[in-house]
Parts: C-alpha cells; structure tokens; sequence
C-alpha cells in the first residue's frame, strides 16, 4: 500500500512540473507575441530615411554639423515605438523617389508635400502637418501681391512642392517672365538678396525659420497671398504595405501620448 501510495505522488508531481511548464512556454510565447505586434511584418533591417539636409526647421545641419529638426527627432521617436533601427541620408532632393524606388532608401521624411503626381510614384503615410507655400521678396522691393510679380523672375527649388502649388495657378504661372531652380532653398534665398531673382516661392516653416533665425527680418518680407494648403506625410515604396501599417501607427500613438506636441513645441511652436 505504502509503495503504491509512493508511485500515485510520483506521478502527480510529474503532472504538475508538466503543467507549469507548458504554462511557462505559453507565458513566453504570448509576452513574445505582444512585445513585436507593434512592428510584426518589418524587416529585421536598419531602414534608410533620406532627406534635404538643408531643410530647416524639419531637417538640417546644425553648428557642430549634426542632423536635427522637427522630422528628425519625430523620425527617431517613431523608431522607438517600432522597436527599428534607421539611419539618416542626405540625398539629390530632384532624385528623392528614383533613389526609393531603387532601393537606395527606404522612406522619404523631410517635409515632403503629399501631391497628385508623387502619389503615382509613392505610397504616403497618414499626414502628420499642414504647410503653405509663401512668395518672399526683399523688403525694400515694391512687389506686395501676385499680381505684381508680372514679367518678374522667381525662384525656386528644384522639383519641390513649390513648383506643383505655383503649377496649379496658372494665371501666375502665365504672367511671370522667367523661373530660376536651384538644389536648395539657401540658394534661392541667395539669389533673391543678390537680386538676380525678384522674388522666392517656398514653404512657410522653412521661409519663417529661415529668416529669423538669420536675423534677416529687416532683409526679407512675406506676402500675404499664399498658394493652396499641403500635407507633410512619409514617402514609402508601393509594396512596403507592412511598413506604411506601423508607421501610420505609431504616428498615431504620438499624438495620443503627447510625443508629438513635445517634439513640436520645441522646434515649431514660436
């Protein structure tokens, strides 16, 4: 009796290190399960963001010649929340979706304008903000409307959302005498305080942070007729569906736990 009574103990101390164990590797497996549901899908890669290293405030150079700005603390925060490694490349910004497409990179992030003709070539995430395209001239010129660029020569950055707000107003495009591209907007900017060109047509954030940041408030204006409103959203490949999933998001999950406002405040809030 006892040796029986032995073997019915021996056998529900297996059955119970069995359970526990099964328990165990199903505790895993689930914790496993939650710990990747935010980028399941995503290569086990470093993704390449490319981007106008000029473009200030979203992304540029600072002093010690670091990348910083709005898009590339947002880009490193977005990182975080996929649990993904990226890197940062500077690239020909008239090239932006020949050099995604390729493969060359993997997203395009540096205030890049959602519009007809890129969205045959991209994928777009959900915008994450809304920008202008303003007209900048020298304070002391008398253009102050449109109207007053007649036969007078503008500039503007080379294949950038500039020229596809200008397009759209063809009674501008009509009445100006000559259109001036450059690779960058510091070189447009350039031009229009040498007076080579009469006047600039680009982005609010850039124009704004441009200016004061240079101190050139007495040097510039901004008229007050502007082109139609545009998106900022994330350029990615067609077929990156998984990809445009998570970042759309975690772009949401900024604006719920307060990530996006703080990275805003610090570079766009003035």
């Amino acid at each position: 009796m006892k040796k029986i009574i032995r073997e019915i103990f021996c056998l529900l101390a297996i059955c119970s290190f069995t359970a526990c164990g099964n328990n165990s590797t199903e505790n895993q497996a689930s914790t496993s399960s939650d710990e990747t549901a935010d980028n399941k899908g995503l290569e086990d890669k470093t993704y390449i963001i490319g981007l106008d290293d000029t473009f200030a405030p979203m992304g540029f150079r600072d002093e010690k010649g670091e990348l910083v700005g709005f898009d590339i603390d947002l880009a490193k925060d977005l990182a975080n929340k996929l649990d993904i490694e990226i890197e940062f490349l500077p690239i020909d910004w008239s090239m932006k979706e020949t050099e995604l497409n390729q493969g060359n990179i993997d997203m395009i992030w540096n205030g890049y304008s959602i519009t007809e003709e890129r969205k045959e070539k991209v994928a777009f995430s959900d915008p994450y903000m809304s920008d202008r395209q303003f007209i900048v001239t020298l304070k002391e010129s008398n253009i102050n409307s449109k109207k007053d660029l007649a036969g007078k020569t503008i500039t503007v950055q080379e294949n950038s959302s500039a020229i596809d707000a200008m397009n759209k107003d063809q009674e501008f495009v009509d009445s100006i005498g000559k259109q001036v591209e450059y690779p960058t907007n510091n070189e447009c900017f350039a031009d229009v305080e040498s007076k080579r060109c009469d006047a600039i047509v680009i982005d609010e954030l850039y124009a704004r942070y441009y200016i004061k940041t240079s101190n050139k408030e007495d040097k510039f204006k901004i008229l007050d007729e502007t082109f139609d409103k545009e998106d900022f959203a994330i350029g990615m490949r067609k077929e990156d569906k998984d990809l445009v999933e998570a970042v759309n998001k975690a772009l949401k999950e900024q604006r719920e736990d307060g990530s996006y406002d703080k990275i805003y405040k610090k570079w766009l809030a003035e």
